[in-house]
């Protein structure tokens, strides 16, 4: 089994590989990119056509939902995007915030940033700038950021708890987060669980689905709520590179379940922190 720092570097690499390949020939990772399947072409993507501030040279279809969609952006707003990748979701939270707002995108991979930069030197955005670093350290001050946006990258992080620790750092005091992620119900089989290539490919990093929302909550957020959620299905071509004909019948016939959520949450406000016994007077 490979350790955390491992899992790190294989997810650095493939995106690396990702940010250095044309859209068209991208066949790096199977949370979208659509060389992993010959069935489907973006497995987990949604349509981001049609959103304002969509920019199609920083969308790489590596993302599992519209986080930016639920996240109640307001003008002026400071947007932090985790996992920025070519800067699309941040793109999208600068048409919600505005020129008075300030976006920032984190990533670590120095080929996505590099590749971010130059989308929005293009654009011509001065309130959008990029962010090397690793998200369970973000490169920020705390107490910072209005709102928090991610599109299908926790579920990359080995460590889940300590991204969601960090946010909590980050955000103001009833700022929020609207994050898309893919969660599982039931548990995968070994041979997907255990091969760290598919790791990369968001499903076998990804957690149960209670234990998740667990996290938020074991981490102060409050008003949790479940946006969207919808089923992902995995082709079959790509299944049976991990299980054989009797597994992948027990698979797709079982109780297991991938699933896409978007989840809301919000960093109490410092009177709401304040209401644990003895702190208020």
């Amino acid at each position: 089994m490979e350790t955390d720092q491992e899992l790190k570097e294989i997810v650095r690499q493939k995106y690396s590989e990702i940010a250095l390949q044309d859209k068209e020939t991208n066949q790096s990772s199977c949370c979208g990119a659509g060389g992993c399947s010959t069935e489907v072409y973006n497995i987990m993507t949604d349509d981001y056509t049609q959103v304002a501030g969509y920019n199609a040279e920083a969308d790489l279809g590596l993302g599992c939902g519209l986080p930016t969609q639920f996240a109640l952006i307001k003008k002026g707003d400071v947007v932090i995007d985790l996992g920025s990748g070519a800067g699309n979701d941040c793109f999208v939270a600068r048409a919600e915030a505005g020129e008075t707002g300030k976006i920032i995108g984190i990533d670590f991979t120095p080929a996505m940033i590099d590749k971010a930069r130059a989308n929005a030197e293009k654009l011509g955005f001065n309130n959008v700038e990029f962010r090397q670093g690793d998200i369970e350290k973000m490169p920020v001050t705390s107490n910072i950021a209005d709102v928090v946006v991610s599109n299908c990258v926790l579920n990359l992080v080995p460590n889940k708890d300590g991204v969601f620790k960090e946010i909590y750092r980050v955000l103001k005091p009833g700022g929020h987060f609207s994050i898309s992620d893919v969660v599982l119900v039931g548990d995968l089989p070994e041979a997907l669980r255990r091969d760290a290539e598919m790791y990369a490919g968001c499903v076998s990093g990804a957690i149960q689905k209670n234990t998740y929302l667990d996290l938020i909550v074991a981490n102060g957020f409050t008003g949790m709520t479940v946006q969207k959620e919808k089923p992902i299905i995995i082709p079959d071509d790509i299944l049976t590179k991990y299980l054989n004909e009797q597994e992948l019948s027990a698979f797709k016939g079982g109780s297991t379940g991938i699933f896409s959520v978007t989840v809301f949450a919000q960093k109490p406000t410092e009177s709401q922190a304040c209401c644990a016994p003895g702190c208020c007077s």
